[in-house]
């Protein structure tokens, strides 16, 4: 069974998947999941975060590899992390065997106005340089990214002890902005079979920007429609759910039990409950 790798967004850590991570593993027991963070956060926050996407993927490749865990892999990656996912995907497509992609944007595909909605510039700047305002900081980001208020207010203890244990300095925060900024995605799709999961009510990046990648990439796509940027937070179940109906998160193959393909850039129905768990 391949391992589910998760990689986060912009300054984000494993720390922020909160109960994402164990939901995820019981409906996918038999699964290795893997919250790994990047360069320049997290567990690795001492570190220089790479100024490019590519770097962030190799690194990740070898990091993986140095720990004794062995493709093929299955990604689910959030925003910046998704950029991530996209080019892992298309320069070592027989390492994965699938990608979910959330609340991403990408060059050429998307217009500069819905990649990152304007009216955030001037806050994601001022958070990028003056880490040391933590509980202020993480209430910013919460409002930014979450459309929740109660599951927003149930992790900003948390989020706000993660920023002092593992703060992210403010010459990676910007070398994660510029990496995020200047990446440019291929124009063919990777030989990957992909989820695209969007937000509809996202304050940072345009749902557009989902729906334009599934559309061009012909890839399947589910829209949550109160969801804010931070999708598993808001909304981790709906994202298990989605996963459980997405036939390549199923084994490879054909044989009995494999699920049937879903026709391309189809809107996933809502997973009847109980749902079954991942095989």
């Amino acid at each position: 069974m391949s391992a589910w790798v998760l990689l986060r967004g912009l300054t984000r850590e494993s720390g922020h998947w909160g109960a994402f991570t164990s939901l995820l593993q019981r409906r996918d027991p038999g699964a290795r999941i893997v919250a790994l963070d990047l360069p320049g956060n997290g567990a690795f926050h001492e570190q220089a975060s790479p100024a490019r996407v590519e770097t962030m993927s190799q690194w990740c490749r070898e990091h993986l590899r140095s720990q004794g865990i062995a493709p093929p892999y299955r990604l689910l990656a959030m925003s910046m992390g998704a950029m991530v996912a996209v080019d892992w995907a298309a320069r070592a497509p027989r390492e994965l065997a699938g990608c979910v992609l959330i609340n991403t944007s990408l060059r050429p595909f998307n217009p500069w106005y819905r990649r990152l909605r304007p009216a955030n510039y001037a806050v994601l700047l001022a958070l990028a340089l003056t880490p040391e305002a933590w509980g202020g900081h993480e209430r910013t980001i919460l409002r930014l990214t979450s459309r929740h208020p109660a599951a927003a207010a149930a992790v900003l203890e948390d989020w706000t002890h993660l920023r002092k244990v593992r703060p992210v300095s403010s010459a990676n925060a910007l070398r994660q902005l510029l990496a995020a900024a200047r990446y440019r995605a291929p124009a063919t799709p990777p030989a990957v079979p992909l989820l695209v999961l969007a937000s509809q009510r996202d304050r940072l990046v345009d749902a557009r920007c989902s729906q334009e990648l599934a559309r061009r990439w012909r890839a399947e796509i589910a829209v949550h429609p109160s969801a804010g940027h931070d999708l598993t937070l808001d909304d981790a179940a709906w994202v298990v759910d989605r996963i459980g109906l997405w036939a390549p998160a199923r084994p490879l193959g054909t044989g009995p039990g494999a699920a049937p393909a879903l026709t391309p850039t189809h809107e996933l129905p809502t997973c009847p409950q109980p749902c079954p768990p991942l095989r």
